[in-house]
């Protein structure tokens, strides 16, 4: 683990009821941008929900801008520091772009005097100047994930969170939000979960594969391209070096699983 990691995780378990979905986590993301990638079910929604602390670890440690969030007293305090986009988020559909946008700010104790300029640069960062006084029940599905990236950012976190930002974008939308996480990440570490394994080539600086709850790689793209070879399922280098990965990690998980049922 670095010493200067942004979120930090040691030993970090959680269970849905009897269902293991994290178990005995390593893991931490720093500076720039981190991509977390990895099937469905896999944990990643869960652990991004930790880190926004949303719930805590069962079990094990997971410090966030160098505070525990396993401590109530700092909560409040990580909360205000971080922007979280959840993959399902809430929303007063008759609130208009501004209003919501605004109240996000509000939320996060931004400065009173400073509201509406910060309303105003988010609403461009996510290019819905033309839809501010538009009500969010009335916006499209890719411009309401936008609007709710826009109640992410609005305050200048120093940590940004994001479950599935490109949902429902169209492929220009896409490479505008490149863009912004590009121009975030100047300012504030940023971590992203996607499926789209070619945004994650377009513009991570470091790339998580997740596999049942664990870190099955953690490295640059390159060395992820780097992990494939020609007889791996994918298109692209990315593609063959992600399934190469998690077929790995099946593979040695089978061989840990019939070694324990010798001895």
């Amino acid at each position: 683990m670095s010493e200067g990691s942004v979120v930090r995780g040691v030993g970090v378990s959680y269970r849905y009821g009897r269902k293991r979905v994290l178990e005995n986590l390593e893991i931490a993301f720093g500076t720039g941008i981190s991509g977390l990638v990895g099937p469905n079910g896999a944990g990643k929604s869960t652990l991004l929900n930790l880190t926004a602390t949303l719930t805590k670890p069962g079990s094990g440690s997971l410090e966030v801008l160098g505070y525990s969030t396993s401590d109530s007293a700092p909560l409040r305090e990580i909360r205000r520091r971080i922007g979280f986009l959840p993959q399902d988020f809430g929303y007063q559909p008759a609130f208009t772009v501004r209003e919501a946008i605004e109240y996000a700010a509000w939320l996060k104790k931004a400065p009173a005097a400073k509201l509406s300029e910060l309303t105003t640069a988010a609403i461009d960062a996510v290019d819905l100047g033309e839809q501010r006084n538009t009500k969010l029940k009335a916006l499209s599905g890719g411009m309401l994930r936008r609007a709710g990236i826009a109640q992410a950012i609005v305050h200048r976190p120093q940590l940004v969170i994001l479950d599935e930002p490109t949902i429902g974008l169209d492929p220009q939308q896409r490479i505008g939000l490149r863009k912004l996480l590009r121009d975030i990440a100047r300012d504030a570490s940023v971590i992203v979960s996607t499926h789209l394994i070619e945004d994650v080539g377009a513009i991570c600086d470091d790339v998580v594969v997740f596999a049942r709850g664990h870190v099955a790689f953690q490295d640059s793209p390159t060395a992820l391209e780097q992990a494939g070879g020609d007889d791996d399922i994918g298109d692209t280098a990315l593609e063959r070096g992600y399934s190469a990965v998690l077929a790995g990690f099946d593979r040695d998980r089978h061989a840990h699983a019939r070694r324990g049922a010798t001895t």
